[in-house]
């Protein structure tokens, strides 16, 4: 997966509730993706911000395809 082909899915699907590589401070209960020396991270927040359920990867590819699932699953969660 590129970054232009997550864009699209994040739109298309209406994904809410994340950060796209540091684009401001994390903000509570959210999915983030960052680059840090060459590894993609995957991330979640909890109710004070904290990162948690950090997931490292040595491809983009395969980190925003773990950023888009975990969305998708925020987007089912907060549906309920």
């Amino acid at each position: 997966m590129t970054r232009e082909e997550a864009l699209k899915m994040i739109k298309s699907e209406n994904l809410q509730n994340f950060n796209w590589f540091s684009m401001r401070n994390s903000y509570p209960n959210e999915v983030g993706i960052i680059i840090k020396d060459n590894t993609w991270i995957v991330y979640s927040t909890d109710e004070r911000a904290s990162i948690r359920n950090q997931v490292k990867f040595q491809s983009e590819s395969d980190a925003l395809t773990e950023f888009i699932e975990r969305l998708r699953a925020d987007k089912i969660l907060r549906s309920l």
